[in-house]
């Protein structure tokens, strides 16, 4: 075999080498190169390619540092809006995961010199929140993307009705209690009127005693008792009926909004068809459906598309709700009936909201009015 093999050892080892991360010194940021050893970096360094390009950079060397310092930002802002989102994280493991890309842009070729001084200036240019730690520096990105703050004004607005209508419901509850007291009083103040009434009975019979024989007395006597206990009585069922009927409803009422307040800000379900909205992804992804396979810390999940079959991780943020058409299952995302399967049983476009008939658990074969779009969507 020659010197230049494809197969000889040394050929192999020097590709099982050039596969893994080199050492930094022996990197040439202008041409993109990594060498090996020390003698290959100067031998490099002696090339006429080499030479050609120092003398590009030494025409404009600020025009190049700015150049890798914004492909350096790009990547590394990317790196943690996409592997991190809007969490709270050290900084080292952030640039550790970038560096061990192998095409990554060095940061000795940027304008920071260390990475302490490329995190503070992400927090004054307010590209990321940056706290100082007694275990160092602590990033969070901030999320500026349109339909991100669209989504948050969402949330926000809907946690607000959400608070709004807890108030309106306690209101009721007041209300409600108050009438009950102002009941209680009519009723004290109609059995003292009772009393009232038959004290003066009473004296209007014994008025009329003289003109009027013993026996004729007692068979009224007796005749106008037995009708005011008759009424007496039957004015007391019914009001307690009334009563027995107005604290059902009321509680049921009661229970009816603590259901359609019971709102979460995640909404992600395994086996639901969703859409991709966001365009960051390219048009290949853009507006087409897939299936939610798995759910990772409730606002991110591995969606498998239907047309290509790729898996693809997600944020609840760039996904959107799938309305099938009228008789196809759905599954409830929020609100009291979360987690239940049921039929779509017809579309109100007006409000932007869906009837839909319960087809499990306890309250199977209950229709439901006024489903949200987002707090359905369609099952796999």
């Amino acid at each position: 075999m020659g010197k230049s093999d494809f197969l000889t050892p040394k050929a192999i080892a020097n590709r099982i080498k050039s596969k893994g991360l080199q050492k930094l010194r022996w990197y040439c940021q202008m041409c993109q190169k990594q060498c090996r050893d020390e003698n290959g970096f100067k031998c490099h360094c002696m090339s006429e390619s080499h030479q050609r390009q120092l003398l590009l950079a030494s025409e404009n060397p600020q025009q190049f540092m700015d150049y890798f310092s914004e492909e350096f930002r790009n990547d590394f802002l990317e790196l943690l809006r996409r592997r991190f989102g809007t969490k709270r994280v050290h900084n080292n493991i952030v640039y550790n995961e970038y560096i061990s890309h192998r095409e990554h842009i060095h940061m000795n070729a940027t304008q920071w010199e260390t990475l302490t001084d490329f995190t503070k200036w992400l927090g004054r240019e307010g590209l990321c929140k940056v706290d100082e730690t007694p275990k160092g520096w602590y990033i969070q990105y901030i999320d500026r993307d349109p339909e991100t703050i669209r989504r948050q004004l969402e949330l926000e607005k809907k946690k607000k009705q959400d608070l709004d209508d807890e108030e309106k419901t306690a209101k009721f509850i007041e209300e409600q209690v108050r009438r009950g007291l102002e009941g209680k009083e009519q009723v004290t103040n109609i059995t003292f009127n009772l009393n009232k009434g038959a004290c003066s009975s009473a004296g209007a019979t014994s008025s009329k005693s003289g003109s009027l024989g013993p026996s004729a007395l007692k068979t009224l006597g007796s005749t106008a008792s037995v009708k005011r206990k008759e009424s007496s009585q039957s004015s007391a069922q019914s009001k307690e009926k009334k009563k027995k009927k107005s604290a059902l409803d009321e509680i049921m009422e009661i229970e009816e909004e603590k259901k359609r307040t019971a709102r979460t800000d995640y909404w992600l379900q395994p086996e639901i068809i969703v859409k991709i909205i966001t365009k960051k992804l390219g048009e290949k992804y853009h507006k087409k459906k897939g299936i939610v396979k798995e759910v990772i810390d409730k606002y991110t999940a591995v969606v498998k598309m239907i047309d290509s079959g790729d898996k693809l991780k997600l944020d609840q943020t760039h996904l959107e709700t799938v309305i099938p058409a009228p008789g196809k299952r759905i599954l409830v995302l929020n609100g009291g009936y979360r987690g239940n399967e049921g039929t779509l049983e017809s579309i109100n476009e007006k409000t932007f909201s869906a009837t839909i008939v319960i087809e499990t658990g306890p309250l199977k074969g209950r229709r439901v009015e006024g489903i949200q779009y987002e707090d359905i969507s369609k099952l796999a």
